[in-house]
């Protein structure tokens, strides 16, 4: 018996990363997934509906509400995980503001989004929602400002939420995850702009590694089951002891 028999999650930002992995995870513990992307990896099964998904756009997530609804009858767990860095990373001074809203559109928007049309979904059966920070929504990093602003803001965002879903009846849980560097294919691409960069991360974190995807899809898990019942509200770090200092 799975921990997630008879559950409906939403992931996004699926494709790859820590978001395959909770598809992975979810599906190997009976829940029935909706795994959505601006460019989808999965292909639809019996227990996994694939879908494209641009999460800044409130019509999107409407549609997605929708066509999640019609398959499944219904959703317990949103996992609000998409996510994106700036284009060319800068000092404040040198970012256009399009490319400012557009970080803020995905990682933050995006967010505020999926919470708005999760929770009306959930209103009368209950669920879990967990929304995708970084550990740079506790310490910030130069030229990086629309990041680091955008994870910020889902961290005080998220207890917002938890606050209001505690409140319905049978509650909404919401929680947010921290995680540090993880080998995903947005790190591997910061990588590649900052030569030197894997060496500096891996000296500022205690257990000297970056983190496999599966690792924060676990902790993503226990969030969103019964084991994590009485949490809600809360900012769990999975960051190999970065925020630690």
């Amino acid at each position: 018996m799975g921990r997630l028999d008879g559950k409906i999650a939403l992931i996004t930002g699926s494709a790859s990363g820590i978001g395959a992995a909770c598809v992975d995870r979810f599906l190997a513990e009976g829940a029935r997934v909706v795994a959505t992307d601006v460019a989808p990896q999965q292909s639809s099964s019996d227990a996994c509906l694939t879908l494209e998904h641009d999460v800044g756009d409130e019509a999107a997530w409407q549609a997605v509400l929708h066509r999640t609804t019609e398959r499944f009858g219904g959703i317990d767990i949103l996992v609000n995980n998409a996510g994106i860095s700036a284009r060319v990373p800068g000092p404040i001074s040198e970012i256009a503001l399009e490319d400012w809203r557009r970080v803020i559109g995905v990682n933050l928007d995006g967010v505020f989004l999926g919470i708005k049309h999760a929770m009306r979904a959930m209103s009368g059966r209950g669920g879990a929602i967990v929304n995708m920070g970084s550990v740079h929504s506790f310490v910030a990093i130069a030229n990086s400002a629309a990041y680091c602003a955008s994870k910020g803001g889902v961290l005080l965002l998220s207890k917002a939420a938890a606050l209001e879903g505690a409140a319905m009846k049978p509650p909404v849980r919401v929680n947010s995850v921290h995680p540090g560097y993880v080998a995903t294919p947005l790190v591997d691409a910061r990588m590649k702009q900052r030569p030197g960069m894997r060496t500096v991360i891996e000296e500022n974190t205690p257990l000297g590694r970056l983190a496999r995807p599966e690792e924060i899809a676990t902790v993503v898990l226990n969030l969103v089951t019964d084991d994590g019942s009485y949490v809600t509200g809360s900012a769990v770090t999975v960051d190999g002891g970065f925020t630690a200092r």
